[in-house]
């Protein structure tokens, strides 16, 4: 009876949704300076205006590797800037997974890592009051606070930040996830640490529900997607455990739409023998309550190719944008219209 009453629930949750609908894509800066670029991220900054942003250089985790953004305004993408560097009393480090914020109070945010590598590397934030023209002096982040480490952070009702944040450790058998609490100025942080019991997890993605309700959805060795659910506004969270998601050990990110629907982009292959194996493939999920997804648009498939690492938010105007790494060369833009419930 079980049996058939999942399989009922996932055909409904089927049914229930039409394919999304292409609206644009392109490149956000086709022809870079830089060889090599990664881990891309994406921000409304007025109803007309976005900002993108991601790490870019020689190759990932090369010395000069820096943090370069990008703005969209009257239906151009600008030529890409360089925002932040590693540079740390004259010595400079490799740039990682830059995360852009803006505030309920109009404050943007760009939270990046700095150091030799992801299991020694630094938090680090710089603020905007002006949409990104100019940025202050980068400010390193409390020891033990990295920041969100990935994907965007949510701001609670209290005025409150909750950033989705996760370690490695120094001989990379041990991944774990957290989240860190800011207030609305970050500047001060709690950190709080989740049981994570048999599974490796880094880079959560956070989604609401009513209530103070909500869903960590995180990247895993496991060739799943893992989940974890916090009843309490983050301040604790539940036993993980898997959805049914393929994922090979490949970033995600995930948003809830103004509607109470979820979007889910990710990798829906299981790992192979090299690390990049199974990127070939991203896809769009959507469900409406967090459990049971369904595939409403395919964002790329060729054999021998990497489309990874994407970063999804929802604009005042309803419709989707997606940023991803495009082959570890550039970085593509894609917004499709949110498919409406039949």
């Amino acid at each position: 009876m079980k049996i058939k009453l999942t399989i009922l629930t996932l055909f409904i949750n089927i049914a229930a949704f039409s394919q999304a609908k292409l609206i644009r894509e392109e490149y956000i800066n086709p022809n870079p300076e830089e060889k090599s670029c990664h881990a891309s991220t994406i921000v409304e900054l007025t109803k007309s205006s976005l900002m993108a942003a991601w790490f870019a250089g020689e190759h990932e985790n090369h010395y000069k590797v820096c943090i370069w953004a990008s703005t969209f305004s009257n239906g151009n993408w600008s030529k890409a800037t360089k925002i932040a560097d590693g540079i740390v009393n004259g010595t400079q480090y490799a740039c990682w997974n830059p995360v852009l914020f803006k505030s309920k109070e109009g404050k943007l945010f760009l939270f990046y890592k700095v150091g030799v590598n992801p299991r020694e590397w630094w938090g680090m934030m710089k603020t905007s009051t002006n949409d990104g023209k100019t940025w202050s002096e980068p400010i390193r982040l409390p020891d033990n606070i990295l920041g969100p480490i990935k994907n965007k952070p949510i701001q609670l009702a209290s005025g409150e930040i909750l950033h989705p944040s996760s370690t490695e450790s120094l001989d990379s058998k041990i991944w774990k996830a957290h989240v860190e609490i800011s207030d609305a100025n970050a500047q001060n942080w709690k950190k709080i640490d989740i049981e994570n019991g048999e599974y490796g997890v880094i880079q959560p993605s956070l989604l609401t529900y009513p209530d103070g309700k909500i869903q960590m959805l995180l990247r895993s060795r496991q060739n799943n997607i893992i989940q974890s659910w916090s009843s309490d506004n983050g301040k604790s969270w539940g036993k993980l455990s898997p959805i049914n998601l393929q994922n090979p050990n490949s970033g995600i990110d995930a948003v809830t739409l103004m509607n109470g629907s979820h979007v889910l982009i990710y990798n829906p292959l299981p790992s192979g023998n090299k690390w990049s194996n199974g990127r070939n493939i991203l896809k769009v999920a959507i469900s409406k309550d967090g459990i049971n997804w369904t595939d409403i648009y395919e964002l790329e498939n060729k054999d021998k190719s990497e489309y990874s690492y994407p970063a999804v938010i929802q604009t005042q105007d309803g419709l989707i944008h997606i940023t991803y790494t495009y082959d570890r060369k550039l970085v593509k833009y894609v917004v499709l219209q949110v498919p409406t419930e039949k």
